[in-house]
């Protein structure tokens, strides 16, 4: 169990810490619903589906982030939610993702923060989950994050490789924090503004199969491709990982 240096209040669980004999009182009557959310991640996004539309796990990111102990789990209680302080909520573990170790190495690619909302009944989760997450997105994308939604709706967005597939529903309704990888831009490419910091960060320095495809995003937005000296570029090993 990890408290955030700045917010004592803001906790992270592990896998051991949802096993443990002594549960933290924060998990008092949602410890199944965590619990579920773990093994959902094993069972669901480490695995093939047969809606993919390709081979491989729903989610190439998860495995690693398991087998590292890169996995956090965060939960915020409460049958109603104040989406203002919802957001305050999220800024506390976003700022912490930046401060949380690994900071470097092939591990930290694969950091990542659930933040889980088990008391929230479905149909408030599902609005909450979803407008939060497009109304923080850009806020992430500009220091190199990714906040993705999950609930059981689940969210209407389809797989890149089958439209029709909803790859992100979950048991427990949540918000995702992660580094942002080469291979979002299918996610942000249609959004001048998350687009913009894409190609702070990628756009000289992503694969040479996406050069193409960042190249005329850019152009249908009028947006220029930045400098090589300007390329900030994220402090962690580039992936193609990624739901969808």
């Amino acid at each position: 169990m990890l408290r955030a240096p700045f917010d004592p209040k803001q906790i992270l669980f592990t896998q051991a810490d949802l096993d443990a004999d002594a549960l933290h009182p924060l998990l008092a009557g949602a410890v199944d619903q965590v619990r579920a959310v773990a093994a959902w991640a094993r069972e669901y996004l480490c695995a093939p589906h047969p809606e993919l539309g390709r081979k491989g796990p729903v989610c190439p990111y998860a495995q690693g982030s398991l087998d590292r102990d890169v996995f956090y789990l965060a939960v915020h209680r409460g049958e109603t939610v104040n989406e203002a302080e919802l957001d305050e909520v999220l800024a506390v573990y976003r700022d912490w993702f930046h401060q949380l170790d690994p900071l470097t190495g092939p591990s930290a690619q694969f950091k990542t923060i659930l933040l889980t909302l088990p008391d929230l009944p479905g149909d408030v989760a599902r609005q909450v989950v979803d407008r939060t997450q497009l109304r923080l997105k850009p806020h992430y994308t500009d220091q190199g994050l990714m906040l993705g939604e999950f609930h059981d709706g689940p969210p209407a967005k389809g797989g890149l490789w089958n439209p029709d597939f909803r790859p992100l529903r979950s048991p427990v309704p949540m918000l995702v924090v992660r580094y942002m990888v080469a291979s979002d831009l299918p996610f942000l490419a249609d959004d001048p503004v998350t687009l913009a910091s894409y190609l702070r960060y990628f756009g000289h320095g992503g694969p040479a199969s996406l050069r193409g495809q960042v190249r005329a995003a850019a152009q249908r937005h009028g947006l220029p491709m930045p400098e090589p000296s300007a390329n900030v570029g994220i402090p962690h090993p580039n992936t193609n990982q990624g739901v969808r």
